[in-house]
């Protein structure tokens, strides 16, 4: 039956996403030491990987630390208060929301900028070689996640807890179990949990909120600080949560 009553169309107008070869400046928000949001687009640094925001790695004593927090902290240290620019690459294939950017400040290219002081490793085939000297000289000179053991970021997003490559000077004989923990610790402030699952497909895994009733017995092997950053990731959200 048509309604009787007339229906009202709302037009919402959204912003455009930035035109490829565009630039975007402003104030940089750090997501993760290879994604920051300028201006309401999020840009994936083009051709590097960094550690994931909740990856650990060892240091020379072989001694777990936070690298992917401690990226970040160097990646602010370096930005500061000033006005990053970004070269807009058009969209991320793996992730619509995201666009691939070259960014810059103060006329330092922060893609070499981690990569050279070991915060970030070439990531092929889309950096098509163009960091390899920057990375092999961070290797030498144990800067960064080289001065210990560690698992590419890739290995770690895909939980390639067998077959993962362990890189570094100082691989511990237990390294793999402490990179891959059947348990992750908690991020401050990121509550979120991650398990990988294969009834997930063809997502990686679920994710858990701390409201969702299969939360306690969820054993975390990765923590996320918003939903929005465990989509980005490719987990789904869990059955037994709320769905709004």
């Amino acid at each position: 039956m048509r309604s009787l009553f007339p229906v009202a169309i709302i037009c919402v107008a959204l912003a455009a996403p930035p035109a490829s070869g565009a630039e975007v400046s402003g104030p940089a928000h750090i997501k993760d030491a290879d994604t920051i949001e300028v201006r309401g687009s999020i840009f994936r640094l083009h051709g590097i990987d960094a550690p994931e925001l909740d990856q650990s790695c060892l240091d020379a004593e072989g001694a777990l630390y936070a690298c992917g927090r401690d990226a970040v902290r160097e990646l602010r240290g370096l930005i500061a208060e000033r006005t990053v620019i970004c070269e807009d690459r058009g969209p991320d294939s793996a992730y619509p929301k995201r666009r691939i950017g070259r960014c810059s400040v103060g006329g330092t290219d922060l893609h070499r900028w981690l990569v050279q002081n070991g915060w970030a490793v070439n990531f092929e085939p889309y950096a098509k070689g163009e960091f390899l000297a920057d990375e092999e000289d961070a290797r030498r000179g144990r800067l960064g996640i080289w001065k210990g053991c560690f698992v590419a970021p890739r290995d770690f997003r895909h939980w390639n807890n067998g077959k993962g490559k362990l890189l570094g000077p100082e691989c511990p004989q237990d390294a793999r179990g402490k990179l891959f923990p059947d348990v992750a610790d908690m991020l401050s402030g990121c509550e979120i949990k991650g398990h990988y699952s294969r009834r997930a497909w063809p997502y990686k895994g679920i994710y858990h909120l701390p409201g969702c009733r299969s939360y306690r017995r969820t054993k975390a092997k990765r923590w996320f600080c918003s939903e929005e950053d465990a989509i980005a990731a490719g987990f789904r959200k869990a059955f037994t949560c709320d769905w709004h």
